[in-house]
């Protein structure tokens, strides 16, 4: 008889092992199909995310490559029927448009060589010296973020006047030879490093330009990237300085020269216009292509601890 209660405390010991078996087998199955789902809905989203914001240069890519009766037509055309290299080379012809490239890469090319010359310094004072009124200082600086430059282009187009820097390289250069927003940025990267690192550096009696050049610099590569990238574009892209520094094709950029393609016989030649743009946007993409991987790191960039 006990041998029978033992047989049967077994199987119903084994009977319950075997549901919970069950119990936890579906449980994990059920987490496995809701992170499976999870995974597409994600996916889902970032590809519509990223057709969003890839829709216009896509459309401006077509457009680019049409006749003007197709870019006219409704519904509209997302592959043309049959591509017009030309108006690239329309496009080019409409100014001197090699002038405007080598220009915008000189003045671009200058700004972001002072702004680097000149942020970095600022930037490693500010994290590691504590110096009377040092708060002060940099409050200002924080405050030039919040004047826009429209305020105060007039009284910088007289300076620049009577020092006949007007329709010059270097006149729309020195205006911005340096950055509120670049020394902040980059502040805020060089005080996040250890200060171990620094002081076995003056113990090994490094001077201030070899800890900062050799040290802190490598360190805070990815957001001195990020940070170049970002001048790059915003003078690359500049219309109105260059706008109200120049009056005549001296020393204009490629903005101004695109802002020439407007209208031919009185119709709006928008597929030159478009070819002109992309020829405007493809330095910035190539740079950026080149650059993705530090600006990657730049956003996940926590310093050395």
């Amino acid at each position: 008889m006990e041998s029978v209660d033992n047989t049967i405390g077994n199987i119903g010991t084994a009977a319950a092992g075997s549901q919970r078996s069950y119990v936890r087998t579906r449980k994990a199955m059920i987490r496995q199909t809701m992170t499976a789902i999870l995974r597409v809905i994600n996916t889902v989203c970032l590809l519509a995310l990223v057709l969003v914001f890839a829709l216009p240069f896509i459309w401006m890519v077509s457009t680019s490559l049409k006749t003007l009766p197709e870019t006219m037509i409704f519904p509209p055309r997302w592959i043309p029927t049959d591509p017009v290299w030309q108006n690239y080379a329309d496009a080019w012809n409409t100014g001197p448009f090699l002038r405007y490239f080598t220009n915008s890469i000189i003045i671009a090319g200058g700004i972001l060589i002072l702004q680097m010359l000149t942020i970095i310094p600022a930037s490693y004072a500010f994290a590691r010296y504590r110096f009377a009124g040092s708060s002060f200082l940099f409050g200002i600086v924080m405050v030039t973020l919040m004047i826009p430059a429209q305020l105060i282009f007039l009284p910088v187009y007289l300076e620049l006047s009577a020092f006949k820097l007007l329709n010059t390289h270097l006149g729309l250069i020195l205006p911005f030879a340096s950055s509120a927003f670049g020394i902040f940025m980059l502040r805020q990267a060089f005080m996040q490093i250890s200060d171990e690192l620094i002081e076995a550096a003056r113990l090994d009696q490094a001077a201030e330009w070899k800890i900062i050049l050799r040290i802190m610099v490598p360190l805070v590569k990815p957001v001195l990237v990020t940070f170049a990238l970002f001048s790059f574009i915003a003078h690359w892209n500049d219309y109105f300085w260059p706008l109200v520094m120049t009056t005549n094709e001296t020393a204009r950029t490629l903005p101004l020269g695109i802002a020439k393609i407007r209208e031919v016989e009185g119709v709006a030649t928008w597929n030159v216009l478009m070819a002109g743009n992309l020829i405007l946007v493809t330095p910035i993409l190539i740079v950026f292509f080149l650059s993705q991987r530090q600006i990657i790191k730049a956003f996940v960039y926590n310093g050395v601890k």
